[in-house]
């Protein structure tokens, strides 16, 4: 019987707790595990046992101390609203591997008031959406506890600290497999060196027991995240990397070990480290690289204060926690600390480095009224803030949830890998059996060594991490430089346009259009035709509205409809106006021009002036170097559009543009063959944004323009986009030269080893060397593309 934890696979005490289970009797550490694998099989999901490739964790969570959940004060700066309850994210350090996210989504979904659930076994984060009506939430993180998953607060602290402790024990398994690596070499060699057989008896066994004595250690200890991954994949009944590893280092030191005793002519010790220490050296490095692409979501997470400064109306200060801030509330940011929440600047001029949002390393200055972000930092004098959006209505918590939904994902380039990877160790194993019965026959004594550098030197990691280790260099390159993926595929899409249609306002454009005059005046003054203007103009989300924000006495609106890329219309003290385009406004043939009319007619015309953004043209200049057609789409009139495309360059401009005629002219060049990417920030932008091969939003557009993108440029620089494009290309050179590499190296090394040509230890130095070169490779992406 098992000497450890059914549930956690800790060591059982002097006296465990025996349970009954489907006719087994099975020992836990602790009624707490007891439990869990009780309700884990009356709620028919003990499915999660076969399909765990690590043990749970001990189930010692008290929960009564989980009712500091349900507080407002935590769950306001934590949790946000969504149609039919709230959403939060949790941080747990127990979910070892897939099966615990299979459970936990299964076990949650049973819960009642949960309405979704989603569990990320490679960030260790759980998403939870619940209704607070019918459930606490401390009820259902009773239920994670109760099953060995305690819950944090997704600060990423507490995962950091578990990643430290892990990359420690990682760090020690690799220096002890190295040193004795040396030692076995060593000894090896002396054996080796004796071709003639002269060396003593006496001496040839001291060499072999000492490097008996130095290669266990090595095999049981350093090697053992591969042994129980093999135990964990055989009990699934699947085929997996760690079953090949496993198999053949055992393999190489139970018959070392077997020939060490009986005095034989061969033994492998120095094959079987080798293979370890050479392994988990290339492990460390592919996690190096994943580290990198999740490394943003932590740096997010830990870039809001704990507390910040609340200055009074009475001018008298305090400190609280930032979840107590409120909308209106006034913070007092000191130089060097970070913003706590969305809001505007009050006093003078100021700078704030926005790196960890936009990836631009230089500080932002700031005049009384631009927004300040929440995470960005003071530089140069203190500053006071109005805040405007808390907790998780922020900009750095919504980038926070862009970045863990792209990493929850896998693109189905790295599935194909791994079904590949798995189809060829179940052939590996029969190629190495016929090969061991060929030699068996032919010359018996080499038979077991030709063998197991067969199955050493065949081993599929390095087309296993090809894509995996890519993707995470790549996307960790893309947050430095404010672009966060939120697809899956959008790298691959990205790596392939051969047209990219632009936006105009807020996009090429600073968004910002200023009011430049009113005329054409008819029964009405232009001071009251602003008004009017600004309260149709007030409660849209059309770029246009900004540049009536400063009349601050406009009257009140009923009934007030958006017609998109038309205009605003409604009733003002029951008379009905309308502004936008003249076919709208006032009937009349489209001037380019925007009117305020009415039933009788056109009443005014409004001239606005908008700005290109500072690197538009030098964006756009490196886009067309990088061989993309280049098409600019805008819903304004064809005078200011074919001005302002002049003005950055490009040729393709088209004007008055719906989103159905934005969405038909991708359409139209998707049918000619091409593959189009568009870059829109509004929120008429969506539909086109969907409907393109490949879409960007940019990062302080709407969100439902953000939700359809494939990608978000979270900066405000546009040469991020041609720097992505760089990115995407080079991503997708490395991994098919990866995965070129990884399939050249197995079919060639494969007939060298069966032949006999290769001896054990030099398979493990070449199917290591060939994972590390694949790594190596990957790792040229987290050079981030100069500008």
């Amino acid at each position: 019987m098992s000497e450890r934890c059914h549930h956690c696979g800790e060591p059982l005490p002097h006296a465990p707790v025996c349970v009954e289970l489907d006719g087994q009797s099975q020992l836990f550490c602790c009624t707490g595990c007891a439990a869990a694998a009780r309700w884990i099989r009356d709620a028919a999901l003990d499915d999660y046992y076969r399909l765990r490739t690590a043990p749970g964790s001990r189930v010692d969570v008290d929960p009564v101390a989980l009712s500091v959940w349900d507080r407002e004060e935590l769950l306001a700066g934590h949790a946000r609203p969504i149609e039919g309850g709230r959403e939060i994210t949790v941080l747990t350090d127990g979910m070892r591997c897939a099966a615990c996210a299979w459970l936990i989504d299964r076990a949650l979904a049973r819960e009642d008031g949960v309405l979704d659930t989603s569990a990320n076994a490679i960030t260790g984060r759980i998403r939870i959406a619940w209704d607070p009506a019918r459930a606490r939430l401390s009820q259902l993180l009773a239920r994670l506890a109760a099953l060995g998953y305690r819950p944090y607060l997704a600060t990423g602290e507490a995962r950091e600290r578990e990643r430290r402790r892990q990359r420690n024990r990682d760090l020690l398994r690799i220096g002890l497999a190295g040193l004795a690596a040396m030692q076995a070499m060593m000894f090896a060699e002396a054996l080796y060196l004796d071709s003639r057989g002269q060396m003593p008896q006496a001496t040839r066994d001291f060499f072999r027991w000492i490097t008996f004595l130095v290669s266990t250690p090595v095999v049981f200890w350093a090697g053992w995240p591969f042994i129980i991954g093999a135990w964990h994949e055989l009990r699934g009944r699947r085929l997996g990397m760690d079953t090949l590893i496993a198999s053949s280092t055992l393999l190489a030191w139970a018959a070392s070990t077997f020939e060490t005793i009986r005095g034989g002519p061969h033994v492998w010790f120095d094959a079987a480290v080798m293979f370890v220490f050479l392994l988990l050296v290339a492990r460390q490095l592919e996690q190096r690289a994943r580290r990198i692409a999740s490394a943003q979501v932590d740096a997010l997470a830990r870039a809001r204060p704990a507390f910040a400064i609340r200055v009074h109306d009475d001018g008298r200060r305090e400190s609280v926690p930032v979840e107590a801030l409120e909308v209106g509330d006034v913070v007092r940011v000191a130089v060097g600390e970070p913003v706590p929440a969305d809001g505007i600047l009050l006093d003078g001029e100021a700078q704030f480095e926005e790196s960890l949002l936009t990836g631009e390393a230089t500080p932002v200055p700031k005049q009384p009224g631009d927004p300040v972000f929440a995470g960005t930092a003071c530089r140069e004098q203190p500053a006071s803030i109005r805040i405007t959006r808390t907790g998780p209505d922020t900009r750095l918590a919504e980038l926070t949830r862009l970045v863990e939904a792209a990493q929850a994902h896998r693109p189905a380039l790295t599935r194909i890998t791994e079904r590949i990877a798995t189809g060829f160790v179940a052939g590996l194993a029969l190629v190495a059996l016929g090969v061991y019965l060929w030699w068996r026959q032919h010359d018996p004594s080499r038979a077991f060594e030709v063998t197991l550098a067969v199955l050493v030197i065949s081993c599929p990691c390095a087309l296993s991490l090809a894509v995996p280790a890519a993707l995470a260099a790549a996307h960790g390159a893309l947050a430095r430089i404010g672009v966060l993926p939120v697809r899956p595929e959008a790298l691959e899409r990205l790596a392939g346009i051969t047209d990219l249609v632009f936006d105009k306002t807020g996009t090429l454009s600073d968004g910002r259009p200023h009011l430049a005059g009113i005329d054409a005046c008819h029964g009405i003054d232009p001071d009251a035709a602003l008004r009017i203007a600004a309260a149709l103009e007030r409660d849209s989300r059309h770029p246009l509205a900004a540049a009536f924000a400063q009349v601050t006495d406009a009257p009140a609106v009923e009934h007030l409809r958006v017609v998109p890329g038309q205009g605003v219309e409604g009733d003002i003290a029951g008379h009905r106006w309308r502004i936008g385009t003249a076919p709208f406004a006032i009937g009349r043939e489209d001037d380019g021009a925007i009117w305020l009319g009415d039933d009788h007619g056109a009443r005014a015309r409004f001239q606005f002036a908008e700005q290109p953004r500072p690197d538009a043209a030098a964006a756009v200049a490196r886009l067309h170097a990088q061989g993309v057609q280049l098409h600019l789409a805008s819903g304004d009139a064809a005078a200011p559009v074919a001005r302002f495309a002049s003005a950055v360059g490009l040729r393709n401009a088209h004007a008055r543009q719906s989103p159905e005629d934005k969405l038909a002219r991708v359409r139209a060049l998707q049918a000619e063959g091409r593959v189009v990417a568009m870059v829109g920030d509004g929120l008429n932008d969506a539909p086109v944004l969907a409907g393109a091969d490949v879409s960007v939003a940019i990062g302080d557009g709407a969100a439902l323009a953000q939700r359809s993108a494939d990608l978000v440029l979270s900066g405000a620089s546009l040469l991020a986009l041609p720097q992505a494009l760089t990115l995407a290309r080079r991503t997708r050179r490395i991994i098919r030269q990866n995965l070129a590499w990884a399939l050249a190296y197995n079919l060639l090394a494969l007939p060298l080893a069966a032949s006999g040509q290769v001896t054990p230890w030099m398979a493990a130095l070449g199917m290591a060397l060939s994972s590390l070169l694949v790594t190596l490779n990957a790792l040229r992406l987290t050079r981030v593309p100069s500008p």
